[in-house]
């Protein structure tokens, strides 16, 4: 990402693309170590691109992709709760699912 973050803001500040060199020079003004071959992708990745237009691509891309924020609210949208009958049933059911998933890992989180 600190590739990506600084090649776009030479591409604010330039006209033409920013070079590596571009990169590896603002980079280091902050101290950030630079791996050259990842930079050399990115750079190579981008020639001849239009950033704006490769902004609006990817976009278009991540809007096809589920969120999974419908999925949460599904069950919640179900109605009502169950009878007070049928309540401590439920939350035990659930307190024996949560236990059985933990005992498939075979460790917990604090071990």
């Amino acid at each position: 990402m600190k590739y990506i973050a600084a090649y776009l803001l030479l591409s604010l500040a330039k006209e033409s693309a920013p070079t590596a060199d571009d990169i590896k020079n603002l980079l280091s003004t902050v101290g950030v170590e630079v791996e050259g071959e990842r930079l050399d992708k990115l750079v190579a990745e981008l020639d001849g691109k239009n950033v704006a237009d490769v902004i609006a691509e990817g976009q278009e891309k991540l809007s096809s992709v589920p969120s999974g924020g419908a999925v949460a609210a599904a069950p919640a949208a179900g109605g009502a709760a169950p009878a007070g009958g049928d309540a401590p049933a439920a939350e035990e059911k659930k307190e024996e699912e949560k236990e059985e998933s933990d005992d498939d890992m075979g460790f917990g989180l604090f071990d």
